[in-house]
């Protein structure tokens, strides 16, 4: 039988505004697929985030060699700018290319020569060192104070020295150092190049870079790349200038005083000057240790001297050049350092200083013109 239709029973009408729904077993149907596609989708972005965050970990070496380069690159514009005011950029960029190159070769051919008659001399000259030592006044008078039990200890160390399996192992260390230098210099020759070819490209890659923001934001994006990078360029001339005055400095003082190899010390002077905050202090105690090999007088000389230079450089020398180059208060210069330091080793505070710098440039002028343009209009808020 037909069943009568229940007038008290309201009529379901469709328009436009309320499609009629679907059957019950779609709907059950999607409710069932939806969870497995939302974790299907969410799995596989979970593995590739793994997979990018292992490329990315394979690649720290040579995305740090990309980022000391572009460093640099930027750290010596200003010199190509400079010299582009009376030639064209391609000689400027020559010249540069040309002085940093032979800058490179002169500190190798200075380093390598010294390294191998240094150690050249700890061969032939060892058992005649040990014997000096033995004859030597302080330690025959140690050897009076103590007694048997300094004799002992010197006796274990001699008998550890005279080991050949000893040896051995001091020689695989001595080759793990040396593996560890051959790399290192591998690393600045890589750095080299790629810091050549990021100064002679530079203005293309800031073009291709304002490329990818929307043109009507390219004049601003343009101008606040070249502040950057303008920061980042002084920064970088500031500490080299002052690297050159500590070891021009230096090398003069060591060699006044007669300090043992004063070109491969002013060199370490050099380069701990381009570290900021504890370099110059870890480069002086470096030396002065060295110093102690030649006589205790020549160490004292030398800490003495440091010790006024850190105070000139840290009160005269540093304001007036940092402050012309990179404009950030002292209390960011310190927090940022050692930042740095904590996440990126000494090249996290070499390069924290203009990351600080750039940060203010880009707060003052995209953060704060925007936050100036948010007025609220007048009569919108109620007065009390």
């Amino acid at each position: 039988m037909r069943r009568k239709h229940d007038k008290s029973e309201p009529k379901r009408v469709f328009t436009s505004e309320t499609p009629p729904a679907q059957p019950k077993t779609a709907a059950a149907a999607i409710a069932r697929i939806n969870p497995f596609m939302y974790g299907l989708l969410g799995a596989l972005g979970v593995l590739v985030a793994l997979m990018l965050g292992g490329i990315v970990n394979q690649l720290a070496t040579v995305l740090v060699y990309i980022g000391v380069a572009i460093f640099l690159a930027l750290g010596l514009d200003p010199i190509v700018a400079f010299i582009e005011r009376k030639l064209p950029r391609p000689a400027a960029v020559a010249i540069v290319v040309s002085v940093v190159v032979l800058a490179f070769a002169g500190i190798i051919l200075a380093i390598v020569p010294i390294v191998v008659d240094q150690i050249t001399n700890l061969i032939d000259n060892g058992p005649q060192m040990v014997k000096d030592i033995q004859s030597a006044a302080w330690f025959t008078d140690l050897n009076s104070r103590f007694g048997s039990t300094f004799e002992d200890a010197a006796n274990g160390i001699l008998s550890f020295l005279q080991d050949p399996g000893n040896l051995a192992d001091i020689g695989g260390g001595v080759f793990a150092v040396g593996a560890g230098i051959a790399g290192g210099f591998t690393g600045v020759t890589i750095v080299l190049i790629l810091t050549l070819y990021f100064m002679a490209s530079l203005r293309s890659i800031k073009r291709v870079a304002t490329r990818f923001v929307p043109a009507y934001q390219r004049d601003t994006f343009h101008g606040l790349l070249e502040d950057v990078s303008g920061a980042v360029g002084r920064y970088v001339m500031g500490q080299a200038s002052l690297a050159l005055i500590n070891g021009v400095l230096s090398l003069i003082m060591l060699s006044i005083i007669g300090a043992p190899v004063p070109a491969l010390l002013a060199l370490v002077a050099f380069i701990g000057s381009m570290i900021p905050l504890v370099g110059t202090l870890s480069a002086s105690i470096i030396i002065s240790l060295v110093c102690l090999i030649e006589s205790p007088v020549t160490a004292l000389i030398a800490i003495g001297y440091y010790l006024v230079y850190m105070q000139v450089e840290a009160y005269i020398l540093s304001p007036r050049i940092m402050n012309k180059a990179v404009a950030v208060p002292g209390a960011l210069v310190v927090i940022a350092a050692v930042a740095g330091g904590a996440l990126g080793g000494i090249l996290g505070a070499l390069v924290a200083i203009p990351v600080a710098a750039s940060v203010i440039i880009i707060v003052q002028k995209v953060v704060f013109p925007t936050q100036d343009q948010k007025v609220v209009p007048p009569g919108t808020l109620s007065e009390r």
